[in-house]
Protein backbone atom coordinates (compact mmCIF):
# COMPACT_ATOMS: atom_id res chain seq x y z
CA UNK A 1 0.00 0.00 0.00
CA UNK A 2 1.48 3.32 -1.05
CA UNK A 3 1.58 5.98 1.61
CA UNK A 4 0.73 9.65 1.41
CA UNK A 5 3.49 12.01 2.48
CA UNK A 6 2.74 15.23 4.38
CA UNK A 7 4.80 18.24 5.40
CA UNK A 8 4.04 21.18 7.69
CA UNK A 9 5.70 23.95 9.69
CA UNK A 10 3.18 24.08 12.53
CA UNK A 11 1.73 20.92 14.06
CA UNK A 12 -1.99 21.45 14.64
CA UNK A 13 -4.47 19.14 16.39
CA UNK A 14 -5.65 18.03 12.96
CA UNK A 15 -2.14 17.06 11.88
CA UNK A 16 -1.56 15.19 15.16
CA UNK A 17 -4.66 13.10 14.43
CA UNK A 18 -3.65 12.56 10.82
CA UNK A 19 -0.23 11.26 11.88
CA UNK A 20 -1.98 8.34 13.62
CA UNK A 21 -3.14 7.13 10.20
CA UNK A 22 -0.98 4.27 8.87
CA UNK A 23 -1.54 5.53 5.32
CA UNK A 24 0.37 8.72 6.11
CA UNK A 25 4.01 9.54 6.81
CA UNK A 26 5.65 12.87 7.59
CA UNK A 27 8.60 14.14 5.58
CA UNK A 28 11.43 15.23 7.84
CA UNK A 29 12.53 18.85 7.78
CA UNK A 30 15.44 19.09 5.36
CA UNK A 31 18.86 19.76 6.85
CA UNK A 32 20.89 22.76 5.72
CA UNK A 33 23.12 20.39 3.72
CA UNK A 34 20.20 18.90 1.81
CA UNK A 35 19.04 22.38 0.80
CA UNK A 36 22.13 22.78 -1.35
CA UNK A 37 21.43 22.83 -5.14
CA UNK A 38 23.07 19.45 -5.94
CA UNK A 39 20.81 17.55 -3.54
CA UNK A 40 17.52 16.26 -4.90
CA UNK A 41 14.73 17.86 -2.85
CA UNK A 42 11.79 15.87 -1.51
CA UNK A 43 8.31 17.35 -1.60
CA UNK A 44 5.20 16.13 0.17
CA UNK A 45 1.98 14.96 -1.47
CA UNK A 46 0.09 17.21 0.96
CA UNK A 47 1.60 20.44 2.25
CA UNK A 48 -0.05 22.28 5.14
CA UNK A 49 0.80 25.92 4.63
CA UNK A 50 1.07 28.34 7.53
CA UNK A 51 3.16 31.42 8.20
CA UNK A 52 4.90 33.54 5.58
CA UNK A 53 4.55 32.82 1.89
CA UNK A 54 8.31 32.77 1.35
CA UNK A 55 10.38 31.08 -1.37
CA UNK A 56 10.51 27.76 0.50
CA UNK A 57 6.74 27.75 1.04
CA UNK A 58 6.11 28.50 -2.64
CA UNK A 59 8.32 25.55 -3.66
CA UNK A 60 6.40 23.26 -1.31
CA UNK A 61 3.10 24.48 -2.72
CA UNK A 62 4.14 24.17 -6.37
CA UNK A 63 5.39 20.62 -5.87
CA UNK A 64 2.57 19.31 -3.67
CA UNK A 65 -0.41 17.46 -5.07
CA UNK A 66 -2.59 19.31 -2.57
CA UNK A 67 -1.96 22.29 -0.31
CA UNK A 68 -4.11 22.79 2.79
CA UNK A 69 -4.74 26.32 4.10
CA UNK A 70 -7.03 27.60 6.86
CA UNK A 71 -8.86 30.37 5.00
CA UNK A 72 -10.17 31.38 1.58
CA UNK A 73 -8.27 34.67 1.77
CA UNK A 74 -5.00 32.81 2.23
CA UNK A 75 -5.85 30.57 -0.73
CA UNK A 76 -6.50 33.66 -2.87
CA UNK A 77 -3.18 35.17 -1.79
CA UNK A 78 -1.34 32.01 -2.83
CA UNK A 79 -3.10 31.84 -6.20
CA UNK A 80 -2.28 35.50 -6.88
CA UNK A 81 1.42 34.98 -6.12
CA UNK A 82 1.99 31.54 -7.64
CA UNK A 83 -0.67 30.97 -10.34
CA UNK A 84 -1.33 27.55 -8.78
CA UNK A 85 -4.72 26.14 -9.93
CA UNK A 86 -7.46 26.75 -7.40
CA UNK A 87 -8.36 23.05 -7.28
CA UNK A 88 -4.86 22.27 -5.92
CA UNK A 89 -5.49 24.29 -2.77
CA UNK A 90 -8.04 23.12 -0.22
CA UNK A 91 -9.46 25.19 2.63
CA UNK A 92 -9.94 23.50 5.99
CA UNK A 93 -10.68 25.94 8.80
CA UNK A 94 -8.93 25.41 12.16
CA UNK A 95 -10.23 22.50 14.21
CA UNK A 96 -12.17 22.72 17.44
CA UNK A 97 -11.04 20.15 19.99
CA UNK A 98 -12.58 20.90 23.36
CA UNK A 99 -15.24 19.63 25.75
CA UNK A 100 -18.37 21.77 25.67
CA UNK A 101 -20.15 22.42 28.96
CA UNK A 102 -23.23 24.49 29.74
CA UNK A 103 -22.09 28.13 29.70
CA UNK A 104 -24.50 29.20 32.46
CA UNK A 105 -23.03 26.70 34.93
CA UNK A 106 -19.45 27.69 34.07
CA UNK A 107 -20.30 31.40 34.33
CA UNK A 108 -21.70 30.92 37.83
CA UNK A 109 -18.59 28.96 38.80
CA UNK A 110 -16.23 31.67 37.52
CA UNK A 111 -18.20 34.50 39.11
CA UNK A 112 -18.25 32.72 42.45
CA UNK A 113 -14.52 31.99 42.24
CA UNK A 114 -13.62 35.65 41.67
CA UNK A 115 -16.44 37.11 43.76
CA UNK A 116 -18.10 39.03 40.93
CA UNK A 117 -21.78 39.49 40.10
CA UNK A 118 -23.07 36.86 37.67
CA UNK A 119 -25.92 39.08 36.43
CA UNK A 120 -24.03 41.37 33.99
CA UNK A 121 -22.91 40.07 30.61
CA UNK A 122 -19.26 39.05 30.48
CA UNK A 123 -17.17 40.62 27.71
CA UNK A 124 -13.97 38.62 27.24
CA UNK A 125 -10.62 39.46 25.66
CA UNK A 126 -7.58 37.20 25.43
CA UNK A 127 -4.52 36.85 23.21
CA UNK A 128 -0.88 35.80 23.31
CA UNK A 129 0.17 39.29 22.24
CA UNK A 130 -2.30 41.79 23.70
CA UNK A 131 -0.90 44.82 21.90
CA UNK A 132 -1.09 43.51 18.32
CA UNK A 133 -4.44 41.92 19.11
CA UNK A 134 -5.84 45.37 19.88
CA UNK A 135 -6.09 45.61 23.66
CA UNK A 136 -5.89 49.43 23.62
CA UNK A 137 -8.63 49.52 20.99
CA UNK A 138 -10.60 47.05 23.13
CA UNK A 139 -10.39 49.46 26.08
CA UNK A 140 -11.56 52.33 23.86
CA UNK A 141 -14.60 50.26 22.85
CA UNK A 142 -15.41 49.49 26.49
CA UNK A 143 -15.09 53.17 27.45
CA UNK A 144 -17.52 54.13 24.67
CA UNK A 145 -20.28 51.78 25.86
CA UNK A 146 -23.43 53.27 27.37
CA UNK A 147 -24.66 50.04 28.89
CA UNK A 148 -23.80 49.26 32.52
CA UNK A 149 -24.76 45.60 31.95
CA UNK A 150 -21.20 44.34 31.63
CA UNK A 151 -18.24 42.69 33.36
CA UNK A 152 -14.89 42.68 31.56
CA UNK A 153 -12.44 39.77 31.81
CA UNK A 154 -8.97 39.90 30.23
CA UNK A 155 -6.66 36.89 30.33
CA UNK A 156 -3.09 36.27 29.16
CA UNK A 157 0.30 35.20 30.50
CA UNK A 158 1.99 36.91 33.43
CA UNK A 159 4.25 39.16 31.35
CA UNK A 160 1.39 40.35 29.15
CA UNK A 161 -0.85 41.12 32.13
CA UNK A 162 1.95 42.94 33.98
CA UNK A 163 2.49 45.17 30.95
CA UNK A 164 -1.25 45.72 30.73
CA UNK A 165 -1.47 46.97 34.31
CA UNK A 166 0.47 50.08 33.33
CA UNK A 167 -1.89 50.80 30.43
CA UNK A 168 -5.03 50.14 32.43
CA UNK A 169 -3.95 52.61 35.11
CA UNK A 170 -4.72 55.37 32.59
CA UNK A 171 -8.38 54.33 32.54
CA UNK A 172 -10.95 54.60 35.30
CA UNK A 173 -12.52 51.15 35.14
CA UNK A 174 -12.79 50.47 38.86
CA UNK A 175 -13.91 46.87 39.52
CA UNK A 176 -15.40 46.51 36.04
CA UNK A 177 -12.26 44.84 34.64
CA UNK A 178 -10.90 41.54 35.96
CA UNK A 179 -7.31 40.70 34.92
CA UNK A 180 -6.31 37.04 35.00
CA UNK A 181 -2.74 35.86 34.46
CA UNK A 182 -1.75 32.31 33.49
CA UNK A 183 -5.31 31.07 34.00
CA UNK A 184 -5.09 27.28 33.96
CA UNK A 185 -8.29 26.51 32.02
CA UNK A 186 -8.83 29.16 29.35
CA UNK A 187 -11.75 27.18 27.90
CA UNK A 188 -13.75 27.94 31.05
CA UNK A 189 -13.41 31.66 30.36
CA UNK A 190 -14.72 31.25 26.81
CA UNK A 191 -17.67 29.24 28.13
CA UNK A 192 -18.40 31.83 30.84
CA UNK A 193 -18.29 34.76 28.41
CA UNK A 194 -21.26 36.23 26.54
CA UNK A 195 -19.33 38.41 24.08
CA UNK A 196 -15.79 38.07 22.72
CA UNK A 197 -14.20 41.11 21.07
CA UNK A 198 -10.90 40.96 19.17
CA UNK A 199 -10.01 44.23 17.37
CA UNK A 200 -6.81 42.64 16.08
CA UNK A 201 -4.21 44.00 13.67
CA UNK A 202 -3.16 40.45 12.74
CA UNK A 203 -4.28 38.83 9.49
CA UNK A 204 -3.67 35.20 10.48
CA UNK A 205 -6.80 33.25 11.36
CA UNK A 206 -7.69 34.02 14.99
CA UNK A 207 -8.58 30.59 16.35
CA UNK A 208 -9.93 32.28 19.49
CA UNK A 209 -12.80 33.66 17.39
CA UNK A 210 -13.78 30.14 16.35
CA UNK A 211 -13.39 28.87 19.92
CA UNK A 212 -15.57 31.70 21.24
CA UNK A 213 -18.25 30.88 18.65
CA UNK A 214 -18.14 27.21 19.68
CA UNK A 215 -18.60 28.28 23.31
CA UNK A 216 -21.77 30.19 22.37
CA UNK A 217 -20.34 33.72 22.41
CA UNK A 218 -21.31 36.61 20.22
CA UNK A 219 -18.07 37.73 18.54
CA UNK A 220 -16.67 40.81 16.83
CA UNK A 221 -13.35 41.08 15.00
CA UNK A 222 -11.66 43.03 12.23
CA UNK A 223 -12.56 42.21 8.63
CA UNK A 224 -8.85 41.94 7.71
CA UNK A 225 -8.48 38.91 9.98
CA UNK A 226 -9.04 35.63 8.13
CA UNK A 227 -11.48 34.41 10.80
CA UNK A 228 -13.96 37.08 9.62
CA UNK A 229 -14.83 34.71 6.74
CA UNK A 230 -17.08 32.86 9.17
CA UNK A 231 -18.92 36.00 10.30
CA UNK A 232 -21.70 38.19 8.97
CA UNK A 233 -21.35 41.95 8.41
CA UNK A 234 -22.66 42.81 11.90
CA UNK A 235 -19.80 40.92 13.55
CA UNK A 236 -17.01 42.49 11.50
CA UNK A 237 -15.09 45.70 12.14
CA UNK A 238 -13.69 47.78 9.27
CA UNK A 239 -10.54 48.29 11.35
CA UNK A 240 -9.50 47.99 15.02
CA UNK A 241 -10.72 51.56 15.72
CA UNK A 242 -14.09 51.17 13.96
CA UNK A 243 -16.38 53.66 15.75
CA UNK A 244 -19.50 51.57 15.09
CA UNK A 245 -18.29 48.68 17.27
CA UNK A 246 -19.44 50.21 20.55
CA UNK A 247 -22.97 50.69 19.11
CA UNK A 248 -23.05 47.02 18.13
CA UNK A 249 -21.91 45.89 21.57
CA UNK A 250 -24.44 48.17 23.28
CA UNK A 251 -27.14 46.64 21.09
CA UNK A 252 -26.11 43.13 22.15
CA UNK A 253 -26.05 44.13 25.82
CA UNK A 254 -29.51 45.69 25.69
CA UNK A 255 -31.34 43.14 23.50
CA UNK A 256 -31.29 39.73 25.16
CA UNK A 257 -33.20 37.97 22.37
CA UNK A 258 -30.78 39.19 19.69
CA UNK A 259 -27.77 38.20 21.77
CA UNK A 260 -29.09 34.68 22.37
CA UNK A 261 -29.94 34.22 18.70
CA UNK A 262 -26.43 35.24 17.60
CA UNK A 263 -24.85 33.01 20.24
CA UNK A 264 -26.83 29.98 19.06
CA UNK A 265 -26.06 30.66 15.39
CA UNK A 266 -22.36 31.06 16.13
CA UNK A 267 -22.26 27.69 17.86
CA UNK A 268 -23.99 26.04 14.89
CA UNK A 269 -21.34 27.45 12.56
CA UNK A 270 -18.39 26.49 14.78
CA UNK A 271 -19.61 22.92 15.28
CA UNK A 272 -18.95 22.31 11.57
CA UNK A 273 -15.23 22.50 12.35
CA UNK A 274 -14.97 20.01 15.18
CA UNK A 275 -11.78 17.97 14.93
CA UNK A 276 -13.35 14.71 13.77
CA UNK A 277 -15.34 16.52 11.05
CA UNK A 278 -12.22 18.24 9.73
CA UNK A 279 -10.43 14.89 9.79
CA UNK A 280 -13.19 13.43 7.61
CA UNK A 281 -12.67 16.27 5.10
CA UNK A 282 -8.94 15.60 5.08
CA UNK A 283 -9.42 11.87 4.57
CA UNK A 284 -11.63 12.60 1.57
CA UNK A 285 -8.81 14.70 0.10
CA UNK A 286 -6.28 11.90 0.73
CA UNK A 287 -8.56 9.45 -1.07
CA UNK A 288 -8.42 11.59 -4.21
CA UNK A 289 -4.61 11.64 -4.39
Amino acid sequence: MSKTSIYFKTKTNLIKELQKDERVFTLKRQSLLKKLPFFKKEYADIYFHSGNLDAEAILNIKNAKKTIVNSKQLRSEIIDKTNIPKENIEVIYPSINMIYKKPKEIKEKICKKFDIDSTPKIIFFTAKNLKTSGVKEFFDIILSLNSMNKQIIISSDKNQINSLKFLISKYNFGNEVLLLENYSNINELFLAADIFILPTYNKSFATNILKAMYCKCAVLTTISNYSSELLDIFATMENPTDSTTSYKVDALLSREEDLKYIQKENRKIAKKYELFKNLDKLNTIIDTI
